[in-house]
């Protein structure tokens, strides 16, 4: 299976636990902007603005390609994207934006249905003065983001997978999702059950 032709959103990031370690996630602070948020997975399209800056975002959006996912390290007092911003990357086929940072007009993206991921909304655009290498590695969320690492994001969380390590992690977590879909909850509930007491056993533990 082709990296670009792995259905990287087709498994939860609760299923990548099994096969990335916990400082591949982001800090939980990053979250959807509005309810009912569809899961979207996409290889990163790096960006970082400097503090009270946006324009390197505003730039990204016409240079990332259709099915990217734009990354973004910011800081949180200004926003760095608005309405339009979202709406013309929503038009040139970008996938949604991670953001550590904020955005603003979350009415206009969330009637939109363009996914945003950030800490939260701001009403005080940053603004336009500072330039930075686009695609570089970024820290958002707590992790260290390359360009093309493909990002996971839901309401569950959002991963980060180096693209290396990419295909090896999707067959690990759709076999377990596979796994937990053909199980019922009493089958669950039976091995999860026995797995605990033999800890419990091992470990000395009496009721």
């Amino acid at each position: 299976m082709e990296l670009h032709n792995t259905p990287f959103d087709s498994v939860s990031p609760c299923e990548y636990a099994d096969a990335l370690p916990r400082n591949q996630f982001m800090h939980y602070a990053i979250k959807p902007l509005w309810e009912d948020m569809p899961r979207i997975a996409g290889p990163a399209f790096t960006v970082k603005c400097e503090p009270g800056d946006h324009l390197m975002l505003h730039a990204a959006i016409y240079r990332a390609s259709p099915g990217d996912i734009i990354v973004v390290e910011a800081d949180d007092e200004f926003a760095v994207a608005g309405g339009n911003v979202c709406a013309i990357a929503q038009s040139r086929g970008i996938k949604g934006f991670v953001i550590d940072g904020v955005i603003r007009d979350i009415a206009e993206t969330r009637d939109n249905a363009f996914p945003v991921f950030a800490r939260g909304v701001v009403p005080k655009p940053g603004a336009k003065k500072c330039i930075s290498p686009l695609n570089q590695p970024i820290s958002c969320g707590g992790v260290t983001v390359e360009g093309g690492d493909i990002i996971v994001a839901d309401e569950e969380g959002i991963a980060v997978i180096p693209q290396a390590e990419a295909l090896g992690a999707f067959e690990i977590a759709r076999q377990r999702a596979d796994k937990d879909s053909a199980m019922s909850l009493e089958q669950w509930q039976a091995e999860h059950s026995e797995k605990v007491e033999s800890i419990l056993a091992k470990l000395g533990y009496e009721d």
